[in-house]
């Protein structure tokens, strides 16, 4: 098993008639302007959700024995994804600001934090923390899930952090400054409110693809949705209902999240 994460880049371009391009592993959000990928988005969600409830009312065994079964994984894949999230929030918020401080200490120690841990498959780090580091200390499995898609998730947060406080113009920093404010003093009242409408957006869409990648943190004995879904085909041998019913589950979540995201920009932007 393999996990190949796609890094995602966001370049802020002083040329005007540069086109600045967003690519991540996140969900796609689906906006009333972009037609297609607004119907292609309520097909998919009410129709994974129709194929559930069809399922379950007229194909009872197994289906709805495996929809029985996996409830207490899906509450672990939501808490892992929430607290590794908000522990990624915190990462990326220092890491950021660390890419873009004047201290060559800080500065260098941050963006190589970046570069290792992005280097580094969230599965390899899911293995290290659980497995490799056991020869000195025992970490739980489910903290042993938490911090190792924190620290991984960290990294992609800190650019995103890093980007949004550099898209805000010099002259909001200078403005403050004129008026006695001290550097950190500017950074906290006027730079980082006008940063946090602009990053919310990209870390809601990590968050989707955090809850995605959760799934690996079932090889590491953590009973989330897909273990669970897997120690059912174990037991009664029906792997392609099972299956079935994982990906289903996982496409709602992620499509629900993903509207909840797009409501958010549209309240933002209309700010």
């Amino acid at each position: 098993m393999a996990q190949v994460k796609q890094q995602k880049k966001t370049e802020l371009l002083d040329d005007p008639h540069k086109v600045s391009i967003e690519v991540g592993d996140g969900a796609a959000i689906p906006k009333k302007e972009d037609v297609g990928l607004f119907t292609a988005w309520r097909v998919a969600f009410f129709g994974a959700i129709a194929c559930i409830v069809y399922l379950a009312v007229f194909k009872q065994d197994p289906y709805l024995n495996i929809i029985k079964f996996i409830p207490d994984g899906i509450y672990v894949t939501f808490k892992v994804t929430v607290m590794a999230i908000l522990f990624a929030f915190v990462i990326g918020l220092f890491t950021g600001l660390g890419r873009i401080s004047k201290n060559k200490l800080i500065n260098g120690t941050a963006s190589l934090y970046v570069e290792v841990i992005r280097g580094i498959p969230l599965l390899v780090q899911l293995f290290y923390i659980y497995y490799a580091l056991a020869k000195f200390v025992h970490v739980p499995d489910i903290a042993s899930a938490v911090i190792a898609m924190a620290v991984c998730y960290g990294a992609y947060m800190g650019e995103i952090f890093r980007a949004g406080i550099q898209s805000i113009p010099k002259g909001q920093m200078e403005a403050a400054r004129s008026l006695g404010m001290t550097p950190s003093q500017a950074m906290y009242h006027v730079i980082m409110p006008q940063a946090f409408k602009t990053i919310l957006p990209p870390v809601g869409n990590e968050f989707v693809a955090l809850l995605k990648d959760s799934s690996l943190v079932s090889i590491i004995a953590v009973a989330d949705l897909l273990r669970r879904g897997r120690e059912y085909a174990s037991e009664t041998f029906n792997y392609f209902e099972a299956y079935t019913v994982i990906a289903l589950v996982y496409l709602v979540m992620t499509l629900f999240f993903s509207k909840l995201i797009s409501i958010m920009e549209e309240k933002i932007s209309a700010k």
